[in-house]
């Protein structure tokens, strides 16, 4: 967290999960510690690759502000996946009730005395979070499921779960019992491990 006079900005490094062909955007949260409205502006050293949305606005007294950076979609990899583009927020009190219009750049200029509060911010990229694992949960990792059979072939009916109908005989019970009977067990196997 970068912590000025006006505002605290987190965070102070914008982490992009960088993927080809993708625009990917992060947000970066704007806290007035003070009682003043502040009035910010966001510029980068690359405006072409990314969109800032507001670049400029007003936090309202001891609120907060969010705004988000969107990268365009890119064509090609950095070079060891790093990145130069850095970007500044500058923030400066503004007048009482100031609204989003009021904000004009001469409020940004020290040239003509205004108090210009300034922080810099890197562009980091990220490894892409990683898509789930195939591994269903409840089950542990490097064990397969294995089917129960009697001795007969047969399951009892309520420990059967998605079976493929081709290869299920219904036999109507003998004894009150629901049994079902796999017309070839080794292919049922092959079937409900695949499901699994």
């Amino acid at each position: 967290m970068s912590t000025g006079e006006l505002l605290n900005i987190e965070p102070v490094e914008l982490q992009f999960p960088f993927e080809l062909r993708k625009q990917i955007s992060c947000s970066l949260n704007l806290s007035n510690k003070t009682d003043n409205y502040v009035a910010f502006k966001v510029k980068t050293t690359n405006p072409k690759k990314y969109c800032v949305r507001p670049n400029t606005g007003v936090v309202l007294p001891r609120s907060t502000c969010n705004v988000i950076v969107t990268m365009q979609a890119q064509k090609e990899a950095p070079a060891d996946m790093q990145c130069k583009d850095k970007f500044l927020l500058q923030s400066v009190v503004a007048s009482p009730g100031a609204a989003p219009k009021d904000i004009t750049p001469e409020m940004f200029n020290r040239e003509s005395g205004h108090r210009v509060e300034e922080s810099k911010l890197r562009v980091v990229y990220v490894a892409p979070p990683r898509p789930p694992s195939p591994v269903r949960e409840g089950s542990e990792e490097g064990s397969s499921p294995r089917a129960s059979v009697s001795e007969n072939g047969s399951l009892n009916a309520a420990e059967v779960t998605s079976v493929p109908r081709a290869h299920v005989e219904r036999h109507e019970p003998q004894n009150n019992s629901s049994e079902v009977k796999f017309t070839d067990l080794s292919t049922w196997i092959g079937h409900y491990l695949l499901l699994c």
